[in-house]
């Protein structure tokens, strides 16, 4: 009978970059996570160009992309996250994954997730401690926001907004159309 090995935050964190590169460590395991496509990178990229300048410009913290943090022993990396200023003694640039959870979390669903995967995703961020997860789908058009103030399903026509990033917002519509430029 064999026997499987359930790796820890410090193993993954040991793994070449090759082996680790396009994956996540879920319950002890290696999951592969699928490439991007070219809509999801627009997406992402997008909300980068947008959201990075304007949290600088108001010393309300960080924002990155791709950054993989510890979700209770799991090793997550949101398509974009943000923490507040208060986390960056926390951070430690030499890491693979950060060893606290972000603020915020975005994920840009792709065409190979579950529904089930990303909402399980979405309930380990908000049980570690992320205040808030928005799950945007290409397909349907959406944008659906969960926090404490409550969940809500935004649709083209309504603005993107977070009392995390006083000030900031996006037309939902824009990010959509984020592939035509």
């Amino acid at each position: 009978m064999a026997t499987t090995t359930h790796l820890t935050i410090d193993d993954f964190e040991r793994l070449p970059t090759e082996e680790a590169k396009n994956h996540e460590l879920v319950d002890g395991e290696l999951v592969p996570v699928s490439g991007n496509t070219l809509d999801n990178n627009s997406i992402r990229d997008l909300l980068i160009e947008r959201l990075r300048p304007f949290v600088r410009e108001h010393g309300l913290g960080k924002v990155v992309a791709e950054q993989e943090y510890d979700f209770d022993g799991n090793a997550h990396g949101p398509d974009v996250s943000f923490f507040r200023s208060d986390k960056r003694p926390l951070a430690d640039g030499s890491k693979r994954v950060q060893r606290f959870v972000p603020d915020l979390a975005i994920e840009v669903v792709s065409p190979n997730d579950t529904f089930a995967e990303v909402l399980r995703k979405k309930d380990r961020y908000r049980r570690c401690g992320t205040e808030e997860v928005w799950l945007i789908s290409p397909d349907s058009r959406e944008v659906l926001v969960f926090s404490a103030r409550g969940d809500r399903i935004l649709r083209e026509d309504a603005v993107l907004a977070t009392d995390l990033i006083p000030g900031f917002e996006i037309p939902v519509k824009l990010l959509f159309e984020a592939d035509a430029d």
